[in-house]
């Protein structure tokens, strides 16, 4: 008698040896993993796998909820028709502990952190290209401090400003000034309002564009602008971009991703400010 499914030979595919010495195929037994026992065809999904005194045990679990216990033997199990052998699961080793991230200032950032109420302090800066610059670096944390930033437009009118705006040590007030540097006319105005709660610190550059970085740019260095000519149009004109300092700007701005990519002259007069604003004083209302 012939059967139909083995042909002349009556024993299982998974029983024979003669002729195929190969080892089946190791398949992990991940939970859920399909698979039916050789021997009582019993068929099931992995629940678990678990070490005995005896070896290595699979428990599997049949379309009625029902549960069987077998050995992991070699070549005891059928996949997809095929016989193979299931071991145990690799361990998934733990994820590697994520270093903090990092605010765009570098500061460890807040997860979550709320923007704090508006502190009564404040830090001005000349312009709005200074404004949108600070924000774009030190805006996460401004706003977890609580300080607010408005531009002058210029520093002619500074010391009307810090009188109208009458700084006390709850409501401290700091200044950026561009191109500060000694002997000029922005020195002498910054001489004239420093005070205990009033801190007007400066930077070297001709503009707050300066203080990008050329290599964020990809260029090699900021052009030299002969006196007399207007620098922001002089720069476009050296470096062959069309002569619109607004979409100059946009272009300069759009190449800073963080604090790497602005000069150290820029960097500390703005945490310096910071500092000033925020030691002390309450929030307002």
């Amino acid at each position: 008698m012939r059967s139909r499914q083995y042909g002349p030979d009556l024993t299982p595919p998974w029983k024979r040896t003669s002729g195929n010495h190969r080892p089946a195929p190791e398949v992990p037994a991940e939970p859920d993993l399909v698979v039916e026992e050789v021997t009582t065809g019993f068929c099931g999904a992995v629940v678990r796998c678990e070490k005995t005194a005896q070896g290595f045990t699979v428990t599997l679990e049949d379309r009625f909820g029902r549960h069987r216990v077998f050995p992991m033997e070699p070549r005891g199990f059928l996949l997809e028709g095929k016989a193979v052998t299931l071991v145990r699961p690799r361990a998934v080793a733990p994820p590697a502990p994520q270093a903090p991230r990092r605010t765009a200032s570098g500061s460890v950032a807040v997860p979550g952190a709320r923007a704090r109420v508006a502190r009564a302090g404040r830090i001005y800066v000349e312009g709005r290209h200074d404004a949108e610059l600070v924000e774009k670096v030190w805006g996460d944390d401004l706003r977890i401090e609580g300080v607010v930033v408005e531009y002058l437009e210029g520093v002619d009118d500074l010391p009307a400003v810090v009188e109208a705006f009458g700084p006390t040590p709850e409501a401290r007030l700091g200044v950026l000034v561009d191109h500060l540097v000694p002997g000029s006319k922005e020195s002498r105005i910054a001489d004239r309002v420093t005070g205990e709660n009033v801190l007007v610190v400066g930077h070297p550059y001709i503009d707050v564009w300066e203080a990008v970085k050329p290599s964020a740019l990809g260029i090699d260095a900021w052009p030299e602008v002969p006196r007399g000519q207007d620098w922001k149009t002089g720069v476009c004109r050296a470096l062959g971009w069309p002569e619109n300092t607004g979409a100059a700007w946009k272009r300069i701005l759009g190449s800073v991703r963080d604090y790497t990519d602005l000069e150290p002259g820029l960097l500390g007069p703005v945490e310096r400010l910071i500092d000033h604003v925020t030691v002390g004083g309450p929030t307002g209302p």
